[in-house]
């Protein structure tokens, strides 16, 4: 018999939030912050999105800074609440942030569905389990709260409608934009840099290999042929089997805890995380010369 879900018995109308954190710290830990990184990641491929984060990067901090920011303050409210005083404190700061500029709503419900589609869609193509149907409402019901709390409007009702929303919202903006691709660029650079350097090659290749043609194309990156993608793909699939078999986790997986969260070695306080000036917390590099088209470059030799 296979390991079995933590969260067989529970309501996904009313315990959504426990569903979701037992999936995000003992489920599929590793799964979903890789995919919600590509989640965020997918965004920078809409201009309006992708291009302001370019343009407001010389008022924020550096790309592992606000890597760092942007997962621990999505952490805070999952483990503590919403309605507790850290979950307040995390989503007053990233609302002040957002407030700073004139986002459209129509972007930041197309965002929190890439948080809602996009680990799905991971988890059914690299995950050792399926999810189930209730914790696949959990996660829609969890991503309309946080949507509320933020202050969107048009939250879609259903899974569907999520999935609906996204795949319109990108083959409707998806488009080359110089300060995007710099965004996405500085965003792969952060990435490889978390493996011993003589591995970051092969890491940007195995990154562009999981990524799909229109999100290669909106940045003009090298394609990574088709072998990339099979060795790719293969190794994720190999993965989950090895997890399948791993024994039910017993200590809960935090983002705070990762090695490659380093900006705060001796903890974070809440209200002091974030840009207080022009910026968002979002991956990305701060001001800096156009970087050099290498592995990243559609011209340039592959990885």
């Amino acid at each position: 018999m296979g390991k079995q879900s933590r969260n067989t018995g529970l309501d996904p109308e009313k315990d959504y939030a426990q569903i979701v954190r037992n999936l995000a710290t003992y489920d599929f830990p590793w799964d979903l912050t890789q995919a919600l990184s590509f989640a965020l990641f997918r965004t920078f491929a809409v201009p309006s999105i992708g291009g302001l984060l370019d343009r407001t990067s010389a008022f924020g901090g550096t790309t592992q800074k606000r890597y760092d920011d942007t997962a621990l303050l999505l952490e805070v409210p999952l483990l503590d609440g919403f309605d507790s005083l850290s979950g307040r404190a995390a989503i007053r700061r990233i609302n002040q942030m957002h407030h700073m500029h004139d986002i459209s709503n129509d972007d930041m419900v197309y965002v929190l569905a890439t948080f809602v589609v996009v680990p799905k869609r991971w988890i059914d193509r690299f995950g050792w389990r399926a999810l189930t149907e209730p914790e696949v409402l959990a996660a829609v019901r969890y991503y309309q709260e946080l949507g509320r709390h933020l202050g969107i409007k048009q939250i879609p009702a259903t899974y569907a409608a999520f999935e609906r929303l996204m795949d319109d919202y990108e083959a409707a903006h998806f488009a080359f934009d110089p300060g995007a691709r710099r965004v996405a660029v500085a965003t792969l650079d952060l990435m490889a840099s978390f493996y011993p350097r003589p591995l970051r090659r092969a890491v940007l290749l195995f990154s562009r290999a999981l990524m799909d043609e229109p999100l290669i194309s909106a940045f003009r990156l090298r394609e990574p042929g088709r072998l990339a993608r099979r060795i790719a793909v293969l190794g994720l699939r190999l993965r989950a089997r090895f997890v399948a078999l791993m024994p039910r986790r017993r200590k809960p997986f935090l983002v705070r805890d990762m090695p490659r969260i380093k900006t705060y070695p001796d903890g974070f306080v809440v209200e002091q995380m974030g840009t207080f000036a022009p910026g968002c917390p979002v991956h990305q590099r701060a001001a800096e010369p156009q970087t050099p088209m290498t592995d990243h470059d559609e011209t340039g030799a592959s990885a």
